[in-house]
């Protein structure tokens, strides 16, 4: 008996009958993640799927060196890699249907590209130079989200919205083990656990927010434990082995799709580069550890796989590389070109209707560039 029961200011009573009844031990995760490469389970696998994912994941990695090199080469400002976390990215992408939607934060440019969408579109808000710099209702992919978790919201409400529609949609919203500790991350797990909205949460646990592991943010179990709390399946992945990735987000999305509700799948991975260009890893971590995931490497895992069961030979490992580095080719060829960009562009696209405090900023600009230029033009005259 606790002390307010000895004192008389609490009595437990059975839970009322609006409140709902529900078994958790369904929606618990399995103690170890979900694996496929190097089990019984993998000679099921299609041909046909590996050959696909294994495209992805080689062109992932490629995109991830040319774009890191990009950054030194000044063509970017910033970039996430995602080196070490491609099956995740990959898997995401290839898991939904056309008439579905991806929800991405700022790391993951490779299932954006995977989706679809033109490989430099992609990196545009990296480079700085427009709002997203690709259409998101052309191939039904959000703008890359830098702020934490923020996408996951939209996420939830665009799925509730299409039920409500009578679409079939499911949206699949993707975060890192950092956004799980920002307040939009749960209440995004509530709104949509009470609506049972068509969403597939993806946490790719990479170890790391920045710098900070991932102990020192959560004493759960594991990050899918927290699913149980709002009412939702968790389920547990290894996030290198792409074949289990996908075959996780795929039941998750017919799941959510039959109308089962959402589902908060935790892909336990390894971010093998920096958290970007700007940041030095040594501060925080041995690189005996990294080595040891980088054994863990996902294209190679594929790779084994795919060569112990006859679906790939030099040639054809070769072949996918060169598809990769031609994309790489052609993607460093267009980050080199100087873009032409008009500043009153800053002004569009922020509201279906510009405000009134939009067009004053606008006119304010235009008369600070107007000004701008007419003293660069005597200058000139006067240097003549």
């Amino acid at each position: 008996m606790t002390v307010l029961e000895q004192r008389g200011a609490y009595r437990p009573s059975p839970p009322p009958a609006w409140q709902p009844r529900m078994d958790p031990a369904p929606l618990l995760p399995d103690a170890e993640p979900y694996r496929v490469l190097g089990t019984e389970a993998a000679g099921k696998a299609d041909p046909g799927l590996l050959s696909r994912l294994y495209a992805q994941l080689v062109r992932g990695r490629r995109y991830n060196t040319q774009a890191t090199a990009l950054t030194k080469q000044g063509r970017l400002a910033v970039y996430p890699s995602s080196t070490g976390q491609e099956a995740c990215e990959v898997a995401a992408a290839l898991a939904l249907e056309e008439r579905d939607w991806l929800f991405p934060s700022y790391r993951d440019t490779l299932a954006v590209v995977a989706r679809g969408v033109d490989p430099a579109e992609a990196l545009t808000l990296l480079r700085g130079d427009w709002h997203s710099g690709y259409d998101p209702y052309a191939h039904r992919v959000a703008p890359l989200s830098t702020p934490l978790a923020t996408q996951l919201p939209h996420a939830v409400g665009l799925a509730h919205a299409a039920r409500l529609k009578g679409d079939d949609v499911v949206a699949l919203a993707m975060v890192g083990d950092g956004g799980t500790s920002e307040g939009d991350f749960h209440e995004a797990l509530n709104f949509a656990a009470v609506w049972q909205a068509p969403v597939v949460f993806l946490v790719q646990n990479n170890g790391f927010a920045i710098s900070v592991p991932l102990a020192k943010q959560t004493a759960a179990p594991s990050l899918a434990h927290k699913a149980v709390g709002y009412g939702m399946p968790g389920r547990l992945v290894d996030g290198n082995d792409a074949v289990a990735v996908h075959e996780v987000l795929s039941d998750a999305v017919r799941h959510a799709r039959a109308g089962g509700g959402p589902t908060l799948v935790e892909a336990v991975t390894y971010r093998v580069e920096a958290h970007t260009n700007a940041d030095d890893a040594t501060r925080y971590r041995e690189e005996a550890e990294v080595a040891a995931w980088r054994a863990h490497d996902p294209v190679q895992l594929l790779e084994r796989e795919m060569t112990a069961r006859g679906l790939l030979d030099e040639a054809g490992i070769e072949a996918v590389r060169q598809d990769a580095e031609t994309m790489a080719a052609g993607l460093r060829d267009r980050m080199n070109q100087d873009p032409e960009l008009d500043p009153m562009d800053l002004f569009d696209h922020v509201y279906a209707e510009t405000t009134a405090q939009l067009r004053e900023q606008r006119a304010l600009l235009r008369a600070e560039l107007e000004a701008e230029q007419e003293q660069h033009g005597e200058q000139e005259g006067g240097a003549r």
